[in-house]
């Protein structure tokens, strides 16, 4: 067993690490408190990876992104997959670890996407055997990412926050919760994204996620949203981030840009709006 309370990011902006602003970051002039990375990108035995990552972690909390370990596969998580990112954590000592709701593997094939799981009591209780060998494994705590949903199951027996509330409560994890992922997944499916917030047991979330998308359209012609993390976040997303911030008071907020990565003076821009919520949240608790 192992103490399942995390270090803790601080209650404050970060960005996602991209090694075209490691100069601009170490400059300090900037909202910036802490950094994630994703886990296998750092999985290597050495390198510029490795070594920029360690500079970095000498003046930033880090927070550690994985999108590998498959955690709602109906096979076995992979061994060697959680001992490469032990390895990683045990060295590296990050603040936070956390995982999607999603699976990618099959038969030992590796997907490259982040795909959807039917809420059903069957899926939940392998996702919780899953998050439990994957948190003793580490010996740590782990966050788990509400994805974002392009279709739903009609076997489905949960809402996303109730399944979500439910793995929390049985497994003592943490939540990551993606506010760009909750308006991309209501405009798809048509649901009200103000209720997702609601219902989910805010308490559980460890860090907050904002990021942009693509807009497209379907066969129908009905609008339909990309979660590409290559834009700025757009307003409904902000207002949401409001609103939960408002019900859990400051909590640590990523600027999540994965794609067709800015020039840093972008991301610091988007990273100085996060800043303006946590501080405008503090400023109303006062």
């Amino acid at each position: 067993m192992f103490d399942r309370s995390p270090i803790g990011l601080p209650q404050a902006v970060g960005v996602g690490y991209k090694p075209q602003h490691f100069s601009d970051i170490l400059s300090g002039d900037h909202p910036v408190k802490w950094l994630e990375v994703h886990a296998e990108n750092y999985m290597g035995g050495g390198g510029r990876p490795i070594a920029q990552l360690r500079a970095l972690s000498e003046h930033y909390d880090i927070s550690v992104h994985g999108v590998g370990l498959s955690i709602g596969s109906e096979q076995g998580l992979c061994p060697d997959h959680l001992d490469r990112l032990k390895h990683l954590l045990d060295w590296l000592n990050p603040a936070e670890f956390s995982e999607h709701l999603a699976w990618s593997t099959h038969d030992g094939h590796f997907l490259n996407d982040l795909l959807p799981v039917p809420y059903t009591a069957n899926t939940l209780t392998r996702i919780c055997a899953h998050i439990e060998q994957v948190q003793d494994h580490l010996g740590r705590r782990m966050l788990l990412e509400n994805p974002s949903s392009y279709l739903s199951f009609t076997n489905s027996t949960y809402d996303e926050p109730s399944f979500l509330n439910e793995i929390a409560k049985r497994t003592g994890c943490g939540l990551l919760l993606d506010v760009n992922n909750i308006f991309v997944s209501a405009t798809n499916l048509d649901w009200d994204p103000a209720h997702y917030v609601d219902a989910l047991d805010l308490s559980q979330v460890g860090e907050i996620h904002i990021g942009g998308h693509h807009e497209d359209h379907d066969g129908a012609g009905h609008v339909l949203l990309i979660d590409s993390h290559s834009a700025p976040a757009v307003e409904p997303v902000w207002d949401l981030l409001d609103r939960v911030l408002s019900t859990t008071g400051p909590k640590p907020v990523l600027v999540e840009w994965d794609t067709d990565v800015p020039e840093w003076p972008i991301l610091r821009r988007e990273a100085q709006r996060a800043n303006s919520a946590i501080h405008q949240v503090t400023a109303n608790a006062a």
